[in-house]
């Protein structure tokens, strides 16, 4: 295998997948394969979702690819906004803005919570050349900050505190992301099961 089609329109996540995989394998996103529309996310489950659009990319152009499917799990909010992590303020425009208005509305409703525990969870959907279909998974645990800091990364990475760390996500380089996130856990296991 020396080409795979990363199902995503997401240019931070393109970024950082490019750098966990070999150079062997040219990693292809939906632009590149001249995809412009939008692949519904309808199911309940992370992992629903992330085999959906990997299915959705695969059917339509008969080539095996992969989908991820991330969401932030907030312990003292019974586990939301989970798999509505990415609409979980509903509101429209660019992916800045939408991350925007997702932070300001999770802050505001732990404003009163003591809890801050929280995990970002990470599954992978890869359908193969057998049209066979392969799960992976990443965790890290953490903290959710009481106001915003740092610019790098993307989503809810400025409100983020991996356990271990007293800095976010969006603080850090993202080499060093890269070492604990769960989207790099859950591709290194995809990574390392492709290229066996």
């Amino acid at each position: 295998m020396n080409q795979l089609v990363f199902a995503t329109a997401n240019r931070h996540k393109l970024e950082e997948i490019r750098a966990l995989f070999p150079d062997s394998i040219q990693l292809k996103s939906l632009s590149d394969m001249g995809f412009t529309g939008d692949i519904p996310e309808t199911e309940a489950t992370l992992e629903g979702n992330a085999l959906l659009k990997a299915r959705f990319i695969n059917e339509r152009y008969c080539i095996s690819c992969f989908a991820d499917d991330t969401g932030l799990e907030v312990e003292a909010l019974n586990g939301a906004p989970g798999v509505y992590s990415a609409r979980y303020a509903g509101v429209d425009g660019t992916q800045e803005m939408r991350a925007k208005a997702n932070m300001d509305k999770l802050l505001c409703e732990l404003a009163d919570k003591t809890n801050r525990k929280a995990r970002f969870r990470t599954v992978i959907a890869y359908i193969d050349d057998n049209n066979d279909t392969h799960f992976f998974e990443g965790v890290v645990n953490g903290s959710i900050t009481e106001a915003p800091a740092g610019c790098e990364g993307f989503g809810y990475d400025p409100v983020f505190i991996p356990d271990g760390y007293d800095v976010t996500f969006a603080q850090m380089p993202l080499f060093e992301k890269n070492l604990i996130s769960h989207r790099a856990e859950a591709f290194r296991k995809f990574a390392k099961a492709i290229t066996i």
